[in-house]
């Protein structure tokens, strides 16, 4: 049989897949992607891989519990969420039980009984974007309790509308490169710009340019300033100072280089005076004022573990020259995560650059594929989600808080609000049983539900724990329309395979609930999937000619497989409007200024979260008692062969792991006082568990700091993971109670010699799973 090409996208890059006789034999990069991610390559593993969900399934003891035939009765708590086998049956079946469930949790709890879970990385395709479609389809249900924020950047997501007014620099509103390589002199990473991040982008993208932009900075002189505990966060092949500093201790760092400024007279008063709100009250505790410690370089050496001397250069040569000041996502994602981004802000501010050309603060770089990539401020793709009729919410990353202490108080924001008592969880996209934190906690609170429902392709570690499982399709199984905001393409995504099995995609699995609940007209808006590729697309163009960009009509689109955004007419830079007329153009915020000190936040009377950017230990740092206990600081990045979880099980994700574990990376001087070799079999623990590891001896890390990359599937044998799921270990607290989100970088822990046979890691095997009975198809 002759091959046949089909142009299609992922998060990680935009391909052509190669299809013989019914399999996909390959993925060709996009043409004009000049460094693919090497990721590419492990598609078709999975779209074939044995671990695909075959058929709708339903988990043995929840279809004895609702029968009647043990136990009280229906739903008499007697589960068993781990472990347990599955009854395969028909969609009809399937189907039947998921809406009568629906149906049952809304008569008699009402929308605060159900909890809409997903998270934005199931696919780079906008029409099977599997976080809309749930919303839109619960929504129009009657409601539910949803999510609000995200783990990325949980804690700036409402930070930073106190401060400057929108969210837009963190998800990619930066200063664009171009006027980074024509102005910068010298940039900042706190946090440093690993390269492996830079392969992934919600929603897909024809260009990976970051290695490029880099280079060009090179060749034009730009010095590069890494701060970070670990080397590897320097990108291959740049020349780059690295500071390494100790984790969680940025915001010192930062204010220490703010008070040299300021003893100085080195910074720019005439900003501050004219662009900025509470500089009074922030040089007061700069100074020391109220609590009589002044934030100068010697302190914050003391927490850093960085010299005086060298904090005070820093803060020198910002003033000196054309500075861009970039914080990595990762910093946020901590205790009291706030502060350093207000920090970087506010130093940023003192420095006195923000809106000129190449110059003031960023976020992300490096944290996500094309921020910085020039690219006019035009529509993606997108279905609309109407508005929650239940006016339900919790922050993303209090889910376990809220499934084990039902109906106690938390405060979010400035609000105060109580926890649902959920009974049923319908979760499409995405994968709590990796991104979550305090993993085993986790495990105990997936206990309480009634039913628990997942749409998934593969039996992940949230599949296994699931009461129902439809089979879902992968991108490749059905047509769709791609792109990212931050990327000059959007792409039409081809079906390249029939449905493995007998999966179905999302959006046919939600009509067909809606046509059960009576509403399907509405959710559909009588449109099958083909229609809704037109209707989104053309929705985007209508957007494109408002701004006076036209692109092809769809026909002519589908055809080519994409199409491509002009450039823009002049570089971007951040606040340029703001800096050149800030009573004309002023921010979102109370004062209409940067704001160094918010009334907002200091009326809510937080003290996790002060009025102004502020040092606040975390409870686990190395600075902190605990740390006698547990000596090594935890920090878990992401992976460089997958995307978070996805594609785990396949060879290049394994090619990294040692002897089938994770690895973790440990200084030699510390692996050394443990009896530790390169390459050993490791336990990593803390009170909260422990994990399996391979000890990997990295010279280039801040002795007392360990890493493991996350993303390894969950494999718990008791409370230990014998795979290496680092979340296994970290801290399920929020960040404050302005943001709650999640501080998964704020983890102490110790790592041994794991002396014991080594235990079979059962991540990826299937579970036990029966033919259709009879009698429930």
């Amino acid at each position: 049989m002759s091959l046949t090409r089909h142009p299609s996208l992922a998060h990680w890059g935009a391909f052509t897949a190669v299809v013989e006789s019914g399999r996909l034999i390959n993925c060709e990069p996009f043409d004009a992607d000049a460094s693919p991610s090497p990721m590419l390559g492990s598609i078709a593993e999975m779209v074939h891989s044995p671990l695909r969900v075959k058929r709708p399934s339903v988990r043995r003891g929840w279809l004895i519990e609702n029968s009647g035939e043990k136990g009280d009765g229906k739903h008499n708590h007697n589960r068993n969420r781990e472990g347990d086998e599955y009854v395969e049956v028909s969609w009809d079946h399937a189907l039947d039980l998921v809406a009568g469930e629906l149906t049952r949790v809304r008569r008699d709890h009402g929308p605060g009984g159900i909890f809409g879970g997903s998270y934005g990385w199931s696919s780079a395709g906008r029409v099977h974007h599997a976080r809309s479609l749930i919303r839109r389809f619960l929504f129009q249900g009657g409601g539910c309790v949803d999510q609000v924020g995200n783990y990325s950047w949980g804690a700036a997501q409402f930070l930073l509308p106190h401060v400057i007014g929108t969210t837009s620099p963190v998800s990619g509103d930066v200063t664009d490169w171009a006027s980074v390589l024509g102005h910068t002199r010298l940039i900042i990473a706190f946090g440093g710009m690993p390269l492996k991040n830079a392969q992934v982008t919600s929603g897909g993208a024809g260009l990976h340019n970051l290695p490029g932009w880099l280079a060009k900075a090179q060749q034009a002189g730009i010095a590069l300033v890494v701060v970070s505990p670990t080397r590897a966060d320097i990108p291959e092949g740049v020349d780059a100072l690295w500071v390494p500093i100790r984790p969680n201790t940025d915001t010192a760092l930062m204010l220490g280089m703010a008070h040299t400024l300021l003893s100085e007279g080195r910074h720019d008063a005439a900003f501050v005076q004219s662009h900025c709100a509470g500089f009074p009250e922030w040089a007061d505790y700069l100074q020391g004022r109220h609590d009589g410690q002044v934030k100068d370089a010697q302190w914050a050496a003391s927490i850093t573990g960085i010299a005086p001397d060298t904090i005070v250069s820093l803060a020198r040569r910002l003033v000196a020259q054309r500075s861009l000041l970039t914080a990595a996502w990762a910093l946020q994602r901590a205790e009291h995560g706030e502060q350093p981004y207000w920090a970087v802000i506010a130093l940023a501010a003192l420095v006195g650059q923000i809106g000129l050309p190449g110059g003031g603060f960023a976020f992300g770089h490096a944290s996500l594929n094309n921020i910085g990539q020039p690219r006019r401020p035009l529509p993606g793709p997108e279905v609309p989600v109407p508005a929650n009729p239940a006016k339900l919410a919790i922050p993303v990353a209090r889910i376990t808080d809220m499934l084990l202490a039902p109906g106690a108080p938390y405060a979010f924001n400035g609000a105060e609000y109580h926890y649902p008592d959920i009974k049923l969880i319908y979760w499409a996209g995405g994968n709590p049983f990796h991104h979550h934190q305090d993993q085993n906690r986790l495990r105990q609170a997936w206990q309480k539900p009634e039913t628990i429902i997942v749409h998934e392709s593969w039996w992940t570690p949230l599949a296994r724990r699931a009461d129902i499982v439809l089979p879902a399709t992968t991108s490749l199984e059905r047509c769709d329309v791609g792109g990212s905001t931050r990327d000059p393409y959007v792409f039409a995504m081809h079906r390249a395979l029939e449905p493995q099995g007998e999966a179905r995609n999302d959006f046919d699995i939600f009509a067909a609930l809606a046509r059960r609940a009576g509403f399907e007209d509405t959710f559909t808006a009588g449109r099958d999937e083909m229609a809704w590729c037109r209707h989104v697309y053309e929705g985007m163009r209508a957007g494109c000619a408002d701004k006076g960009v036209k692109l092809p009509e769809f026909d002519a689109f589908w055809a080519h497989g994409h199409a491509e955004l002009p450039p823009p007419e002049s570089d971007y830079v951040l606040f340029d409007a703001f800096r050149r007329d800030p009573i004309a153009h002023p921010l979102k915020t109370p004062s209409g200024r940067i704001e160094l000190h918010s009334k907002v936040i200091a009326g809510f009377r937080y003290d996790d979260c002060p009025g102004h950017p502020a040092w606040l230990p975390p409870r686990e740092w190395l600075g902190a008692k605990l740390a006698n206990k547990w000596p090594l600081h935890l920090l878990s990045n992401q992976p460089k062969h997958r995307l978070h979880s996805q594609m785990d099980p396949t060879v290049l994700s394994r090619e990294g792991k040692i002897n089938g574990r994770e690895p973790i990376a440990i200084h030699p001087d510390d692996a050394a006082k443990r009896g530790i070799a390169d390459g050993d079999l490791v336990r990593v623990h803390n009170d909260r568990g422990a994990c399996l590891a391979g000890a990997r001896l990295d010279a280039g890390l801040l002795p007392g700091v360990v890493i493991m990359a996350t993303g390894a599937w969950s494999d718990p044998d008791g409370s230990l993971d014998r795979h290496g799921n680092p979340n296994a270990l970290t801290a399920d607290i929020g960040t404050s109670r302005l943001a709650q989100g999640p501080s998964a970088q704020s983890a102490l822990v110790d790592v041994e010699p794991y002396t014991q046979p080594a235990p079979t890691m059962r991540a990826w095997d299937l579970p036990d799973v029966h033919p259709a009975d009879p009698t429930h198809i």
